[in-house]
């Protein structure tokens, strides 16, 4: 090991010691980092959890670069240089003269993936936000502002094609880190919260307006950064014709209405204006949760009575339908929708209780086949959700069977179910597979090194944790689940 020392300076350090206060210089920024760190990392950890905490905080920290990248100088080419090729011009991002990158953002790994993604972003301020909570909000506020956001409201969703559609995971972040901040200070940031909010509902706009076909609250959201998960590459045209009606994009748009539905809860704390927003936000739930269980006329909806799972659902040109019966991550995100109200807020909020009981006792036909909001659980509180309390036994025995989604370190995205029972799909003499693939994917779809067939990833089994919180925070200890599925013990 060779160590070299450097100081930058502005003037010569002729006949001085230019490192005579080193030693001393770094172990006081060392020990004021240990100071910090020990103000974040819970201390009744092991010191080896408490290092591999710090060490991942350490990598978020580092992952951080300048990002400049301009579409409209990009188009046009450099001054001096000759033009770029005429292709270009209807080439990746030709649509987004607007943007205007020149920021430094938390990169997924500057080494390997020097490129930012906007939900991959957002998952990062959950972490950043306990260590540097202006920098985690900068940049969740970063993504929605006007020279990043799209003027039809979309969020930029990477660099190689802003136009993709990623999971609306925005507002999930943003509430999260106002909360981390808030819980950390003593005090809620309610500027940023009010600011993002705002921003937020034009994305939300955007979704409902371009990615709902129908205009049924079901929504296809195409790509949805699953990559090979499904039998078709889902941000292209189908080979099949028509469209999916997709389990997780109209999932994740339950999961935006309800965090909308918190934030709104929170702002009207102080300001009474956002109490109608938080029952326009509670009533959009109610229609998207109401379509995925039931379509009516003859329409089929996303929950699978017989195999007690959300699948996807695969309309064709001709007007038929049927269930794409893959048993992915795609039906488990259903249970990211879900929240509870406190008894204090409905009493605080007559004009927003009134209208949740009106709705309630006015139109069963849309409440009924989901959570009830009527009935109180545990600490008088009320649940929503897309799942009853039946739809979530019959998915968790799906999702704690080590057989299906359980592994010993996490929720596979796709049931080890697949290993033996590969769904195959034939389109025009071409057989469309899933397999159950627990390393690199075997199909060149996205280009091959696409891994959800089979391995774990750790935000989406992070939502499922705090998913089962939630439920737990209504249904109580009576509620419980064999775990592991098949083991006879019951948990809560």
């Amino acid at each position: 090991t060779v160590v070299i020392r450097m100081r930058l300076a502005d003037s010569d350090f002729k006949g001085r010691n230019a490192f005579g206060t080193s030693d001393k210089t770094f172990a006081l920024r060392r020990r004021e980092a240990d100071e910090f760190y020990a103000t974040v990392i819970p201390q009744d950890l092991s010191a080896d959890a408490q290092n591999v905490m710090r060490q991942g905080f350490a990598g978020m920290l580092w992952s951080k670069q300048f990002c400049h990248y301009v579409i409209k100088d990009w188009l046009r080419g450099d001054p001096d240089n000759p033009r770029p090729p005429q292709e270009r011009q209807k080439g990746r991002n030709h649509q987004w003269t607007h943007l205007y990158n020149a920021d430094v953002i938390s990169m997924p790994d500057k080494w390997e993936y020097p490129w930012y993604a906007a939900w991959d972003l957002a998952f990062h301020c959950i972490p950043l936000a306990l260590v540097d909570p202006d920098f985690a909000k900068e940049q969740l506020t970063l993504m929605l502002r006007e020279w990043y956001m799209h003027p039809n409201g979309q969020i930029p969703a990477y660099e190689w094609a802003f136009g993709d559609v990623n999971p609306p995971v925005h507002a999930w972040a943003a509430w999260r880190a106002y909360k981390i901040d808030k819980k950390r200070t003593g005090r809620g940031d309610r500027e940023f919260l009010k600011r993002i909010f705002h921003k937020l509902m034009l994305n939300f706009t955007w979704w409902v307006n371009r990615k709902d076909a129908e205009g049924m609250n079901i929504f296809q959201g195409g790509f949805l950064g699953l990559d090979n998960i499904g039998v078709f590459d889902r941000g292209a045209p189908l080979p099949t014709g028509g469209y999916l009606e997709q389990s997780d994009g109209t999932s994740w748009m339950a999961m935006y209405t309800l965090n909308l539905l918190a934030i709104a809860l929170e702002l009207v704390k102080e300001e009474p204006c956002y109490e109608d927003l938080a029952s326009k936000f509670w009533e959009h739930f109610i229609y998207i949760a109401h379509a995925m269980s039931h379509r009516g006329h003859n329409r089929m909806g996303l929950w699978n009575e017989e195999d007690g799972f959300f699948y996807d659902v695969l309309k064709l040109p001709d007007g038929s339908q049927f269930p794409m019966k893959i048993r992915s991550m795609v039906g488990l995100i259903p249970l990211f929708a879900v929240e509870t109200l406190e008894p204090d807020v409905l009493d605080r909020l007559p004009d927003f209780k009134r209208r949740l009981e009106w709705f309630i006792d006015n139109r069963p036909d849309l409440t009924e086949s989901f959570a009830c909001m009527r009935s109180e659980g545990m600490g008088e509180r009320r649940l929503l959700s897309i799942a009853n309390q039946d739809q979530l036994r019959r998915i968790l025995n799906y999702m704690l069977d080590e057989r299906e989604f359980l592994s010993p370190y996490g929720i596979r995205a796709l049931s080890q179910f697949h290993r033996e029972n590969p769904y195959s799909l034939h389109v025009n003499g071409t057989e469309h597979r899933v397999d159950y693939e627990p390393g690199e994917s075997l199909t060149g779809v996205f280009g091959g090194n696409s891994n959800w067939r089979g391995p774990i990833w750790f935000p989406v089994n992070f939502l499922l944790v705090e998913s089962l919180q939630k439920f737990h925070h209504y249904l109580g200890n009576d509620f419980k689940v064999e775990f592991p599925t098949g083991s006879g013990d019951m948990k809560t």
